[in-house]
């Protein structure tokens, strides 16, 4: 199981960070995966980490923003955001599976967690 927490209100310009939380003793076997869905949009790509945490990618329009990172002892994957605007507005989820920016390609998600961010 995945636990996604940490999203809540912030002004433009602040900063957010997402925590991932699993259950399992071979979480770290998996790669990790932040996605996010706006009203109205389909869910999209942001952020993945492969499982030792020596390789991430990331969407175009968090690039220099975000930073992905995990801690396999603590069995938790982080999003850093910074400099935040109103257009990342979304539900953000996380998910582990197979190193991908297909959202289609991993196998277990959490139930997301509301960012909001206001101008």
């Amino acid at each position: 199981q995945l636990q996604a927490s940490g999203g809540g209100l912030v002004q433009a310009g602040g900063s957010l960070r997402l925590s991932c939380a699993a259950s399992g003793r071979t979480f770290s076997s998996y790669a990790v995966g932040w996605f996010r869905q706006a009203p109205g949009k389909e869910r999209e790509f942001v952020a993945a980490i492969n499982w030792s945490g020596g390789s991430a990618n990331y969407a175009d329009s968090v690039k220099g923003r975000f930073t992905i990172s995990r801690d396999n002892a603590k069995n938790t994957v982080y999003l850093q955001m910074i400099s935040l605007k109103p257009e990342d507005t979304a539900v953000y989820y996380c998910a582990a599976g197979p190193y991908s920016s297909y959202d289609w390609a991993y196998n277990y998600w959490g139930q997301g967690t509301q960012v909001t961010v206001s101008s």
